[in-house]
């Protein structure tokens, strides 16, 4: 096993050089700021076989002892395409004493541009030489090449000149950036004097303005990218805006709680937008939706279950976009799933956890799906195992798990009799039920093989209305009773939307924007929810960035309700093609 050194570890290029040697089986040791104390560099360097060095100064005070010390070794450099002074020196001493040697010269990085953060959030960047024209190379494939120099052969006395795969002028990076956190954003030219001027102000040497300016002015090349070297495609500066776009978003809006009680505990924080880890997608939200458990999450009832610490944002169905792909997901990809911290602008997730939304619905109402849709697909196809011919009475078919259950439980070829109130009972008929039977003035029927309780509070008596019972609320005293919390299951969830995207199941939903959260779950508690809602995510004005969000429960901010239903073929057409 090859023990290499990486000098520079938790820079831009060193993460990533990290990683990617870790993936190649190297053993991997890493110095940072001690890279000039001699004896700390010393014993970092026992028994290593190559080094990844990144001078982190602009002068060569220091670097003879460094270099010396490195020695007969494989030696990787990290220069620049620029060849500054100090730079062609070491690159000199380094060929003078080591084993082996390979110079990377990377033209400018894609990530010069995160310089621009706070200019990009406030929607305009303004900076000289928005005309002229290089390719920004990803810090990965730079990653890449050094390490097919530290562990591979061919790479010796060989200086790489590193671009990205295609040329972009500033103002067209800046537009990219602006595509991938859905934010138009403005390029204004700065004139050259001004920048200096700016600069100088910032702290930075004369040398180092003067030399940056200058690389600005010139239009750079198209040569020696990545995929020369590695044999792999080389990152798109698309790619790497996308990718990045949590350091250009700043901060968001999130629906916390940071202690438990009544809906006055729901506040909308501005808060840091999640980065994604390994296998993780960032998502730019377009809606949530809300459910009744919730509500208990928010009292405090399930922080045993959940394990859930304050401050915690709201919110566990997601129907949003790709910000930052990963797996078989990729940037732009309409995605839903069951996941936390749903009530924001951003969210992040397992990639393998998501599923992509229907094709034939809007992507706000897809939020209605995930966890009432999977609660009832579990409740009918695998503890109710629920089969042609069979009766089963839905306590609560009027809830959003309810409209799912009927639905389900009729593909499955059940006689499905449903309980609803006055205000649900046409739509509970018109998604299938045989019958329906109004809980407020008639009592429930028997003679059924299964009963579904989808309600709260269950009187003893149910036990005689069918031979098995499955309860998503409180448990049924019975031998063959059983009680049960949906888990999440992209595959079934996958099964659910290509039912909806065939239009064997129909989705109805109310539609409030995020603002009204806290006044959403007062009117559940009072018993006034019905049927599913789902909350809308709206983008804010680029005015509006940095602002401190109202909370959800002040006056005048829970908007106008409507409701939207994505609606198939006739239960009679669905029975039709069912035949």
């Amino acid at each position: 096993m090859t023990k290499v050194l990486v000098s520079g570890a938790t820079g831009t290029i060193g993460r990533p050089l990290v990683n990617q040697l870790e993936e190649a089986g190297a053993d991997v040791r890493t110095v940072t700021r001690r890279l000039t104390d001699p004896v700390a560099l010393e014993a970092a360097l026992d028994g290593v076989d190559a080094v990844f060095l990144l001078w982190p100064f602009d002068s060569v005070e220091g670097v003879h002892e460094v270099v010396e010390l490195i020695g007969a070794r494989r030696v990787v450099y990290l220069s620049s395409a620029a060849a500054r002074p100090h730079e062609v020196e070491i690159e000199r001493l380094i060929a003078g004493t080591a084993r082996e040697w390979t110079v990377l010269r990377p033209h400018a990085f894609a990530a010069n541009t995160l310089r621009w953060a706070d200019q990009v959030r406030a929607g305009v960047v303004r900076q000289p030489y928005g005309d002229v024209a290089f390719a920004p190379v990803h810090e990965r494939d730079v990653a890449g090449v050094a390490v097919r120099a530290l562990l591979g052969e061919g790479h010796h006395g060989v200086v790489h000149t590193l671009t990205g795969p295609r040329t972009l002028t500033q103002r067209e990076q800046a537009r990219a950036i602006g595509a991938a956190i859905g934010r138009p954003v403005r390029w204004e030219e700065e004139p050259p004097e001004e920048a200096r001027r700016r600069l100088l102000g910032l702290g930075w040497p004369a040398p180092v303005v003067d030399g940056t300016l200058r690389g600005l002015a010139e239009p750079g090349p198209v040569t020696g990218t990545a995929e020369e070297v590695t044999g792999a495609p080389a990152s798109t500066f698309e790619t790497w805006a996308s990718e990045h776009a949590a350091d250009f978003l700043g901060t968001m809006r999130a629906a916390r709680i940071h202690e438990y009680g009544d809906a006055s505990v729901i506040s909308l924080d501005e808060v840091p937008v999640p980065r994604p880890g390994p296998g993780e997608v960032l998502i730019r939200v377009t809606a949530t939706s809300f459910n009744p458990s919730e509500a208990g999450l928010r009292m405090g009832l399930l922080r045993d279950v959940l394990g859930v610490t304050l401050p915690h944002t709201l919110g566990w169905d997601v129907a949003g976009t790709v910000v930052t792909g990963a797996g078989d997901l990729a940037p732009g990809d309409r995605v839903i799933g069951l996941i936390d911290g749903a009530a924001a602008e951003y969210a992040v997730a397992k990639a393998s956890m998501l599923t992509r939304a229907p094709e034939r619905m809007a992507l706000a109402a897809a939020a209605a799906v995930p966890v009432a849709g999977l609660t009832a697909w579990q409740a009918v196809f695998e503890h109710a195992r629920i089969g042609r011919g069979s009766r089963v009475l839905i306590n609560g078919a009027g809830g959003g798990v309810g409209l799912f259950a009927v639905q389900l439980a009729k593909l499955a070829g059940a006689h499905v009799v449903a309980t609803a109130g006055p205000r649900s009972a046409a739509a509970v008929r018109a998604l299938g039920a045989d019958e329906v039977v109004d809980y407020t003035t008639d009592a429930l029927p028997g003679g059924n093989d299964v009963l579904i309780n989808l309600v709260p509070d269950v009187p003893a008596s149910v036990t005689e209305l069918a031979e098995e019972f499955v309860s998503i609320t409180q448990p049924i005293v019975h031998p063959r009773a059983v009680r049960f919390v949906a888990r999440n299951d992209p595959g079934q969830l996958t099964e659910l939307v290509a039912l909806i995207d065939k239009g064997l199941v129909d989705v109805e939903a109310a539609v409030r924007p995020l603002e009204s959260l806290a006044d959403l779950h007062r009117e559940a508690e009072r018993g006034l929810v019905r049927g599913k809602v789902v909350l809308t995510v709206e983008p804010r004005r680029l005015s509006d960035v940095g602002r401190r969000s109202p909370r959800p429960d002040r006056p005048g901010v829970a908007g106008r309700a409507c409701r939207c239903r994505i609606r198939g073929a006739s239960p009679a057409e669905r029975a039709g093609r069912r035949a």
